[in-house]
């Protein structure tokens, strides 16, 4: 079985589980780094978030599990487990935590 990042290859993973939740934390776990784009499994705790950041390329996230406020370019969209967002380059977005609340987040370099 090889590995890179603590994430096993060519194992399957439970998406859920990649990242736990700690008290009064926000936990990050890459599963996948390459020059061409990420894939980042967070974990964030009640009322924990990221603070207004811009990126250049557009942020696909997946809600796993639990409730959030994602702002784009000023406009607050709650999102829940099952749910999708697309972030887009270069506009300012933030997120805050409503309950515990995981996502997957895909960005590619293009």
């Amino acid at each position: 079985m090889a590995e890179k990042k603590g994430v096993a290859l060519g194992e399957k993973l439970n998406l859920v589980n990649l990242a736990g939740y700690q008290d009064g934390a926000v936990v990050s776990r890459t599963v996948i780094d390459k020059p061409v784009g990420t894939i980042t499994a967070f974990a964030f705790d009640a009322g924990e978030g990221l603070s207004e950041h811009t990126a250049p390329y557009d942020a696909f996230v997946q809600v796993l599990d639990g409730e959030a406020e994602i702002n784009i370019d000023g406009t607050a969209h709650n999102v829940a487990a099952g749910e999708i967002i697309i972030m887009p380059a270069n506009k300012p977005h933030s997120l805050r935590a409503v309950k515990p609340f995981k996502m997957l987040l895909v960005m590619i370099r293009a």
